[in-house]
């Protein structure tokens, strides 16, 4: 890799231009240069390479097969039907075949070559969606309360969450001028990042909105969290402020954990892009750019402590944080099935494994939605929890979309599997990701096949429990606020993790480390079996580990107390 620092190739990029023009012009290689390499996750792409042929490519003295994953950024994960067709014919023309919709309600593409990679941008704006600002040391993909169409709550918040959305955007032109060929104008390379300075943020930075009673988007798992607090009338008055979220770790190191956020205050909703503006650059100056481990939010406010942080983001935005408003999250996943909104139109959330949308043998998933798609009259919404909900549907067509889902056995995520398969996820790992250490989303339907029949031995087969598996410590499934999740260490082996809670306030503790499938199934065996004869009324699992002593709180530096729930 490059032996720049990222905190140098950031300052010496030319505001994220770097040589990535000759990188791309560039037919020797299917890779880009090193530091280019770092320079395109800004504009929403990461260099991979398909580690399932790097021996066979290495014997036969080849480079690897380098390939490109691309990410769009869609707050909340809105998606029109006009816009879902043209990202169809992306991914089976450019990617390999398939869409998976991410844990932060994007739509990742994969398989896309570098020859193809400006083409394929191109298309993907000319659809009206852009990928820049959804990877790198930037805001991210801004996470919202899965449908807007629901009710007018759900509607202002996602249309608070677009407007910061945009407002955090990094100001360069250097995205316009690579994939689109702006005219370069005076001062290109030198625009002024008043929000990112030249260095952007020691790290990613992650934002999510949430509705009570449900937190669907683990709000306590973002560096910046906003809870909407409602009126007697159910409209948005303002927001709880939360701070200092993130689910990475490093195995075995100590200066490394996850964190589920503090709430640390209320605002109202005019307040909102002044205040997000002073916590993003409260990190840009205080965050550590020396260590990149220790980069992110949590950091920050665990080595200067939250009353700094807290009076640092006063004082930038000139506003006080008031006393938080009470409020009570009830769950943390997707409901599943037809629901229907306030103004009488129905929504339909379907599951799918793992998030990943592809034409199999007996579920050609992706043919289905492409012909919904050509019917719609309402919208796509990407769930944080790598579902879809077809919204906005018609009295009209909802007979119709009825038959194209039976059709393209598009309901066997909802008809067929169980209450774990359902709240289940998995992050992408073996074999595109480079920090993969072991298998997540092509496991994830083994494993589910195995647990489900100890599950059922003991008369728990449709009791929910929550289930994620990550490829590696990084937690890009969110592992860590998960009732039992498997944390890859190697090829086979996994920590097992157990005891977060199914409201996403609570995390989990490392249970036993580095063991492989059979004794992961031996151990959920005996504590299943125990929770089965042992549990209360209603008690879920997480909860049952806690209360019977088998587990305790997990042991990092600041957070030993489960964050407290407000009432009202």
């Amino acid at each position: 890799m490059s032996t720049h620092s990222v905190e140098d190739i950031k300052s010496d990029s030319r505001r994220l231009r770097g040589s990535l023009l000759q990188s791309l012009a560039n037919p020797v290689t299917g890779a880009l240069a090193e530091d280019d390499q770092t320079l395109i996750k800004y504009h929403g792409s990461y260099q991979q390479d398909d580690r399932d042929l790097r021996d066979e490519r290495r014997r036969q003295k080849l480079e690897p097969a380098y390939q490109f994953m691309i990410r769009t950024r869609t707050p909340g994960g809105v998606i029109s039907p006009g816009q879902w067709l043209k990202l169809d014919a992306i991914a089976t023309t450019y990617g390999n075949h398939s869409l998976r919709v991410t844990t932060r309600q994007a739509i990742q593409f994969h398989g896309v070559i570098k020859r193809e990679l400006k083409v394929t941008m191109q298309a993907i704006n000319a659809a009206m969606i852009d990928t820049l600002a959804a990877c790198g040391d930037v805001n991210r993909n801004v996470q919202v309360a899965a449908n807007p169409l629901l009710s007018s709550a759900h509607a202002m918040l996602y249309a608070d969450a677009a407007r910061l959305s945009e407002h955090l955007l990094p100001n360069t032109r250097a995205y316009y001028e690579i994939w689109l060929d702006e005219e370069r104008v005076g001062g290109s390379g030198e625009e002024p990042e008043p929000i990112y300075g030249e260095r952007y943020l020691p790290r990613k930075f992650k934002i999510g909105f949430a509705l009570p009673p449900l937190n669907d988007v683990d709000v306590f798992a973002n560096d910046l969290g906003f809870v909407g607090i409602t009126d007697a009338q159910g409209e948005i008055v303002g927001y709880n402020l939360s701070l200092g979220g993130g689910m990475g770790a490093s195995h075995g190191d100590a200066e490394t954990w996850p964190r589920v956020a503090d709430v640390a205050g209320f605002i109202h909703r005019d307040q909102l892009l002044d205040v997000a503006t002073a916590v993003v650059t409260t990190q840009r100056d205080y965050g550590n750019r020396e260590q990149r481990k220790r980069a992110r939010f949590k950091y920050t406010i665990d080595d200067r402590g939250l009353d700094c942080i807290r009076g640092e983001i006063e004082r930038r935005s000139g506003i006080a944080l008031q006393t938080p408003r009470p409020f009570r999250f009830d769950h943390n996943g997707d409901r599943f099935g037809w629901t229907q909104g306030q103004d009488g139109r129905w929504h339909l959330t379907l599951s799918l494994s793992a998030g990943r949308l592809a034409d199999r043998p007996g579920t050609p998933h992706l043919s289905g939605l492409r012909e919904i798609a050509r019917i719609l009259d309402g919208e796509f919404r990407l769930t944080p929890n790598q579902n879809l909900v077809i919204a906005g549907i018609s009295d009209a067509r909802k007979p119709t979309i009825e038959s194209l889902v039976q059709r393209y056995r598009l309901d066997t995520g909802n008809a067929a599997p169980t209450a774990l398969a359902r709240a289940a996820m998995a992050c992408v790992a073996l074999p595109t990701c480079a920090l993969a250490m072991a298998e997540a989303e092509r496991y994830l339907p083994d494993f589910l096949d195995l647990l489900q029949p100890i599950l059922q031995k003991h008369g728990l087969a449709e009791t929910p429990i929550l289930l994620r598996i990550s490829g590696c410590p990084n937690g890009c499934s969110r592992p860590y606020l998960a009732e039992i999740a498997l944390v890859g260490k190697a090829p086979g082996r996994y920590n097992l993790m157990l005891g977060g809670d199914q409201r996403g306030q609570r995390l989990n503790t490392l249970y036993r480390e580095n063991i492989d499938e059979t004794e992961i199934l031996r151990t959920l065996d005996t504590l299943l079996g125990r929770y089965a004869r042992e549990r209360e009324e209603n008690e879920d699992f997480g909860d049952y580990l806690h209360r019977s002593g088998e587990i305790e709180l997990p042991p990092y530096p600041t957070h030993r107390v489960i964050p407290v729930e407000l009432r009202p």
